[in-house]
């Protein structure tokens, strides 16, 4: 029997987006809380979408939908009509995710942290938006809130968001911590039928240090016990007996040790121009360039000219480091022939990554390449984890450790199921495919046939017998 219609929400639903968990980290000692929380017949592995990065996976699991669909294939966006590229700018647009049908359909629900949060329709929503000036300096601490005043209270009473521990040197877990705060207070102001808070504390330090170094385990451990602090708070609160906690991962994290720089091998081929950047230092010329790599982790999406798109992919074939060169039909196999996408994909080998390098020494580095600059650097750069010699921000990718976007068996996500609410077993054959998270969560919300969106994936629970049966 599939859910009825029956009341406005059979359950509620809280979703714990703990990026970077894999499944060996339960029952392995450094997870009491969660592996508590689950079991294996509520945990599966999880298979992410290609490329396995944040924002398309983030969108995957919100909307049901592959890159290919909903056009997020990156977390960059390159303009080709203006020659731009674009990390972490990109708005809502057309893509409605799984909070957005649900209050649509009647439901109260809340969103935290979520990449392109700004103006959702979430009754409650956080997402930092701090005030920049024209060079992207930040003159003031803010986020953007539904509804309007939430932050300025949650301020108040916590402080602000502790921005340079969500992303940089500093990064630890007091930003997870603030982000579990402001997910009890949405519970306790709210009481949302669905809620769903991105915990991005793993994440920092499987990239510095990679997923089987010491300093992971301790995130591990650390994690954990924010979990266990927020879970201890739901068990208290009155609506526990109807909840079902889902937790989720974004993508699991390879080892790796090679750098790999596909604008530096454009650029030799004559192939991506430079100009001066006013400091001192090389700009890439992006209008004068016949081609050039948006790289993000472990993929790369190469924009070219068509008559230099056979230069392109030799030069790039040839690079060490390069596992494959994707276009047309490979491209449609892997889920991701969207207009967004690169005329050529690049995947690295498991054990390297790519960085957006197109110079040779530090000294003509362009002026943003050793500051947190998020927005302006057309390349995602984990180098901004470390502490540099010549300013904020590292020149040594070298000391990586850890990256993602490949999809592999070894580095699959996880997905669970806990809490009074659950289900009685989640018995995927084989591992779940990350577009059918969105439709189980409206399964168990007991509104999956109220909801205007169209789920390429069908729900791992249609079976499941409403609570209000």
């Amino acid at each position: 029997m599939t859910v009825s219609d029956g009341p406005a929400a059979d359950r509620r639903v809280v979703v714990l987006d703990v990026v970077g968990l894999q499944s060996d980290h339960l029952g392995g000692g450094h997870a009491p809380n969660l592996t508590g929380l689950l079991d294996e017949e509520h945990t599966a592995d999880l298979q992410p979408p290609f490329p396995a990065v944040t924002v398309p996976a983030q969108t995957t699991l919100a909307t049901g939908r592959s890159p290919a669909a909903h056009g997020d294939v990156a977390n960059g966006e390159y303009d080709r009509d203006a020659d731009a590229v674009a990390f972490w700018e990109r708005d809502r647009g057309d893509r409605t995710r799984i909070w957005e049908a649900a209050a649509d359909a009647g439901l109260t629900t809340g969103a935290l942290f979520f990449q392109h949060l700004v103006g959702t329709n979430a009754d409650v929503s956080v997402t930092p938006s701090p005030i920049e000036d024209e060079d992207n300096n930040i003159l003031e601490m803010n986020c953007w809130t539904n509804p309007d005043g939430l932050y300025d209270d949650l301020e108040a009473e916590y402080g602000h968001f502790p921005l340079h521990n969500y992303w940089g040197p500093a990064a630890n877990e007091r930003s997870s911590e603030w982000i579990l705060t402001a997910a009890r207070e949405a519970i306790e102001r709210f009481d949302p039928d669905l809620l769903w808070v991105y915990v991005p504390h793993l994440d920092y330090d499987a990239q510095r240090h990679g997923p089987d170094a010491p300093e992971t385990d301790a995130a591990l451990e650390t994690v954990d016990e924010l979990l266990g602090s927020f879970l201890s708070f739901l068990r208290a609160d009155e609506r526990w007996q109807e909840t079902v906690v889902n937790v989720v991962s974004e993508y699991g994290f390879h080892s790796v040790d090679t750098p790999v720089f596909p604008n530096r091998a454009l650029r030799q081929a004559g192939l991506l121009s430079v100009t001066d950047d006013g400091h001192g230092g090389e700009e890439v010329d992006l209008s004068r360039s016949a081609a050039f790599a948006m790289v993000d982790h472990q993929v790369a999406h190469v924009y070219a000219d068509a008559d230099a798109i056979v230069d392109a992919r030799e030069t790039l074939e040839a690079l060490d480091g390069v596992a494959a060169v994707l276009d047309d039909d490979r491209l449609a196999a892997r889920g991701i022939d969207h207009p967004n996408a690169g005329d050529l994909v690049l995947v690295a080998e498991p054990d390297a990554w790519f960085q957006y390098y197109w110079w040779d020494t530090h000294e003509v580095a362009p002026s943003y390449a050793t500051d947190m600059d998020i927005h302006a650097k057309p390349g995602f750069d984990p180098c901004e984890l470390f502490v540099g010699d010549a300013g904020l921000a590292s020149l040594d990718p070298t000391q990586i450790g850890g990256s993602h976007g490949r999809v592999d068996e070894g580095t699959r996500g996880v997905y669970g199921l806990g809490g009074p609410a659950a289900p009685e077993a989640l018995s995927p054959d084989g591992p779940v495919d990350a577009r059918a998270v969105a439709p189980t969560i409206a399964t168990l919300l007991g509104v999956e046939d109220r909801l205007e969106m169209d789920f390429e994936a069908a729900s791992l629970l249609s079976g499941v017998r409403s609570t209000s049966d």
